[in-house]
């Protein structure tokens, strides 16, 4: 090859090496452009998660600290030592205490339901315990399980859980504001009032009205009413019509029924108010964790059953006090059992069969 081609292809292939250099610095400045985009849409993705998760935290922070917590140390709640409880579920007391000013500590407990979720179906099933009900304290003596509330909540779990088999460690009390507030925060609730709770409930309405600062009407005879918060809490705490707490507790399950699934068709706008309204009047010892869980979780769950428990009761009536003996306790737990968890042949622990033979010689009812 003679000199002239040499040179003539030596110049070729650098101007062809000259001519793609720049095609490759093109490629490359795209591709660092898109890099570089591409971080850009990352860094403010991370800006806008961060802002996000901020406004989440200070919501939840700001919920938090409208409640009253309630730091009970676990160890202080007592349990039978063979109780075994059936997996998947949630557990939770229930209180509706007689409190005019968020007294949640030396008061009693007009209202006690066992709050069973099964978290695998998202269905519930509450057991309403009527409060007169003649049980063994945490001191081994007998009395009417209302009365444990007065010594603290831990007092009132050990009580409900030594005597029903239960393993209970979390709890949540409202008083009178709470019921008000959310029956008025749902738009009222539809129920149907006989002539006989016509004749009781304006005397509760006039005292609900006194303890909120409400004017509630008065509702004069039987009929199918919209009540609103007053006049609700009202029909809830009726006592004297016949079926006694037995009635006053169906009432009590009704209402709440009513207000969840109302409150399932709010839009988070209301939700907010709703919760705004009613977390100052509660107390809780469930972590701020479980509770923003558990609010998250709430539209999805649905009441399956309810149930007033004792299921048999009988009169006792020592020194004029008046009792409800569960007839037998033994008996009354395997049902409970059966009930919450569809436990079948559910075998009691010795604890409780040492309860219920108690309950036998002192009031004589088998």
């Amino acid at each position: 090859m003679g000199e002239k081609q040499r040179r003539a292809k030596h110049s070729y292939n650098s101007d062809n090496d000259e001519l793609e250099k720049p095609k490759n610095n093109k490629k490359t400045k795209k591709k660092k452009k898109k890099r570089h985009i591409f971080l850009k849409l990352v860094i403010i993705l991370f800006v806008i998660i961060a802002i996000l998760l901020g406004i989440l935290a200070g919501f939840a922070y700001d919920k938090y600290n409208k409640i009253s917590y309630d730091n009970i140390d676990k160890n202080e709640i007592q349990v039978n030592e063979e109780v075994v409880q059936a997996t998947g579920y949630r557990n939770i007391y229930l209180f509706g205490v007689d409190s005019r000013n968020n007294d949640y500590k030396s008061t009693l407990s007009d209202v006690i339901m066992v709050i069973s979720i099964n978290q695998d179906t998202k269905k519930v099933k509450i057991a309403s315990v009527y409060r007169d009900t003649y049980l063994q304290m945490t001191d081994g003596s007998f009395d009417k399980v209302t009365h444990a509330f007065g010594k603290g909540p831990a007092t009132s779990m050990s009580v409900l859980n030594t005597n029903l088999d239960l393993d209970i460690t979390e709890y949540v009390a409202i008083n009178f504001n709470v019921v008000v507030d959310v029956v008025d925060s749902v738009g009222g609730v539809t129920m149907e009032i006989t002539n006989e709770e016509a004749g009781y409930i304006n005397p509760y309405i006039d005292e609900v009205n006194k303890v909120t600062g409400h004017n509630s009407k008065h509702i004069t005879k039987g009929g199918t009413y919209t009540l609103d918060g007053v006049q609700a809490t009202a029909y809830a705490r009726i006592r004297y019509t016949s079926g006694g707490d037995w009635t006053r507790t169906e009432r009590q399950r009704k209402v709440l029924n009513l207000v969840f699934e109302k409150a399932k068709k709010m839009n988070l706008v209301q939700l907010n108010k709703l919760a705004d309204n009613i977390l100052k009047e509660v107390s809780t010892n469930i972590k701020p964790t479980d509770i923003f869980y558990l609010l998250s979780q709430a539209m999805s769950y649905e009441i399956e059953d309810t149930v007033g428990w004792p299921y048999d009761v009988a009169d006792y009536q020592p020194a004029k006090v008046w009792y409800g003996a569960p007839v037998n306790l033994e008996n009354q737990v395997i049902k409970l059992h059966e009930f919450l968890f569809d436990r079948e042949e559910y075998q009691v622990s010795s604890k409780v069969k040492t309860i219920s033979d108690a309950i036998i010689r002192k009031t004589g009812i088998k």
